[in-house]
C-alpha cells in the first residue's frame, strides 16, 4: 500500500493520551518516536483548542530520549541554545540549524556507504573523528553569534572578540560551511587528502 503524502492526524486529549486518527489507536510518545525513525510524517492537535502542538510533542520526545541517557545533544551544545532565547540572533539559528542537519541527513548514506565500503563493519572510528570535527565546527559558529562574540583560544584570530563585523561572520560561516562540504565530497570520492 503506498504511503499518503499527507500527515497522520494526532491528537492529544486532556487526559494528556494521544490518538493516532489514522488508525484509529491510542500511540505513546515512544509509538511517535518510531514513527519518525520509519520517516511517517504527523501533527500534533490538541483535542480541545484545535492548536498545533507538534513542536512541543516532538521536544518531548527529545526530552525523554535525553532521560533515557541516548544523549546526543552535547552540554554545550544544549547552554548555547538557551543562550539564543531571546537573543537577537535567535530568529536565524532555527534556520541555520535545519540546513546544517538537511546537509548532514543528505550525507548519511554516502557516508555510511563509503565507510562500510572502505572500512567494514570497524570503521567507524573515522566516523566519530569526523563527527567531532563536525560538532567543533558547530560549536565554533555558534560562539560567533554570542553577545560580545565571546570565542576561546581555539578559535584563532579569525574571530576574535570584536574583530569581525556582522557580515564578516556570515562570512567566515559560509566559509567553514564550504570546507566541511568540501571534506564530505573528499570522503566520499575516497578520503582522498589535498
Amino acid at each position: 500500500m503506498a504511503k499518503s503524502n499527507e500527515p497522520v492526524t494526532i491528537k492529544k486529549y486532556a487526559n494528556r493520551r494521544l490518538y493516532n486518527t489514522g488508525t484509529s489507536t491510542y500511540v505513546t510518545l515512544e509509538d511517535l518516536a518510531q514513527m519518525v525513525k520509519n520517516g511517517e510524517d504527523f501533527v500534533v492537535y490538541d483535542a480541545k483548542s484545535s492548536d498545533d502542538i507538534t513542536h512541543s510533542v516532538l521536544t518531548q520526545i527529545i526530552f525523554e530520549q535525553e532521560g533515557k541517557g541516548q544523549n546526543l545533544l552535547p552540554i554545550n551544545f544544549l547552554r548555547q541554545i538557551i543562550r539564543f532565547y531571546g537573543d537577537s540572533m535567535q530568529m536565524l539559528v532555527p534556520r541555520y540549524l535545519d540546513m546544517s542537519i538537511e546537509n548532514f541527513t543528505k550525507e548519511q548514506s554516502n557516508l555510511r556507504e563509503h565507510f562500510s565500503k572502505t572500512f567494514g563493519v570497524g570503521g567507524f572510528g573515522v566516523l566519530e573523528d569526523q563527527v567531532r570535527r563536525n560538532m567543533e565546527i558547530f560549536d565554533r559558529t555558534f560562539k560567533m553569534f554570542l553577545p560580545n562574540g565571546r570565542l576561546d583560544e581555539t578559535q584563532g584570530t579569525a574571530g576574535a572578540a570584536g574583530a569581525a563585523a556582522p557580515a564578516d561572520d556570515f562570512d567566515e560561516l559560509r566559509r567553514q560551511v564550504a570546507e566541511m562540504q568540501k571534506r564530505l565530497d573528499r570522503l566520499g570520492e575516497g578520503g582522498k587528502k589535498d
